[in-house]
């Protein structure tokens, strides 16, 4: 991959979630909510505990980086870091509201990262590094971070077909409009979704692999329509595909989602299936 398209392809992505950012404060609670069970295995498998010193890669709006600030407790620091600016004023406000006053939040490129080598005890990653242009030199730049016995835990996207949450809009937009397959390369939602993918790659870097684990789990919604407009909203490459449909075909659409949706109603209530991938090294 040239320089140039990488460049492109991180331009891009930060005007995406910038754009999508005010999107994810108004849906926070919903997203943290189905979110936590992620959280809170990476916070554990990173073994986290008074003192330590923390970077959270690709915070977003903030976690898992606030629940890493509660866990290292006001001995430690937590840094946070995105490519979307906007996305960290939002965790910004999060962070002051909570009175967490041992964290910052820097906007920064994973595969660049400026801090100091052997500075942390922990690099944690949720749902980032699969949308990287270049993972083996972000997870270089990781291992070079981490203190000797410090650990990198990350969680990827596990595959589509175990990922409803995510791959109902797809399918629908599939019988609408042809969708070329992604290339395996290229960065993703489902990039890192085989066994061994990343955990190769840390390993390849000189961390010793520790756990490869796909865990399932699952969303929750109250209606089909509370799902597809939070996803509408906060997901950026779902919105660049709806741009490309006529009105009628939009509706087509939302129609098509909607009915998917309907298959997963429990009561009165939607749960959607999640498969993630919970990776974690350590620095001998």
């Amino acid at each position: 991959m040239s320089q140039i398209d990488v460049n492109q392809i991180i331009e891009t992505q930060r005007q995406d979630w910038n754009r999508v950012a005010p999107a994810w404060e108004k849906w926070d609670q919903l997203l943290e909510r189905n979110m936590a069970f992620v959280n809170y295995r990476l916070i554990g498998d990173a073994r986290l505990r008074f003192g330590h010193q923390v970077l959270d890669i690709g915070c977003g709006t903030g976690y898992p980086a606030l629940l890493a600030a509660q866990a290292v407790g006001t001995a430690g620091r937590v840094t946070g870091i995105d490519l979307a600016g906007e996305m960290l004023e939002v965790a910004k406000r999060k962070a002051k509201t909570l009175g967490a006053a041992n964290i910052i939040f820097h906007t920064a490129d994973a595969t660049i990262l400026p801090f100091e080598a052997d500075s942390y005890d922990a690099v944690i990653s949720r749902f980032c590094l699969m949308f990287l242009p270049d993972i083996p030199k972000a997870v270089r730049e990781i291992a070079n971070l981490l203190k000797s016995g410090g650990y990198f835990t990350a969680a990827v996207w596990s595959s589509a077909d175990k990922n409803p949450f995510l791959n109902i809009p797809m399918d629908a937009l599939k019988k609408i409009i042809a969708i070329s397959s992604p290339d395996p390369e290229q960065p993703g939602l489902f990039r890192l979704a085989k066994p061994g993918d990343l955990l190769g790659i840390a390993e390849r870097m000189g961390l010793k692999g520790i756990t490869d684990e796909e865990m399932i789990g699952e969303t929750s919604f109250e209606s089909a329509d509370e799902y597809l407009a939070s996803l509408m909203d906060m997901a950026a490459p779902l919105q660049g595909l709806f741009n490309k449909l006529s009105p009628p075909q939009r509706d087509e659409a939302r129609i098509e989602i909607k009915r998917t949706a309907d298959k997963y109603k429990k009561g009165d209530k939607f749960f959607l299936p999640i498969a993630v991938r919970i990776v974690v090294a350590k620095k001998p």
